[in-house]
């Protein structure tokens, strides 16, 4: 995996719905991007980021706590472009 297919939304101190809006964001405006780590300290994003992956289709691979702060990582899944397509 490279540099391009991962990213890190630093949403540290920022409360419900900014980590997930930003997650969010992130997601939209980097089609190459295969796994985002949240970085949040809000209670709600426990909640919050898993819910979203499950509405949105991807897939919420785990939460660990870190030094002050949860880290919340995802796996963008993207649709498949079918064999021959432009």
């Amino acid at each position: 995996m490279s540099a391009d297919d991962e990213a890190v939304v630093d949403a540290r101190g920022e409360r419900c719905p900014l980590p997930v809006i930003r997650l969010a964001r992130v997601v939209a405006e980097r089609p190459g991007v295969r796994v985002v780590t949240v970085l949040a300290t809000d209670p709600a994003a426990a909640h919050d980021i898993p819910a979203w992956c499950r509405m949105r289709g991807h897939r919420f691979v785990e939460a660990r706590a870190e030094a002050g702060h949860a880290a919340y990582v995802v796996e963008v899944v993207r649709p498949s472009t079918p064999a021959g397509a432009p």
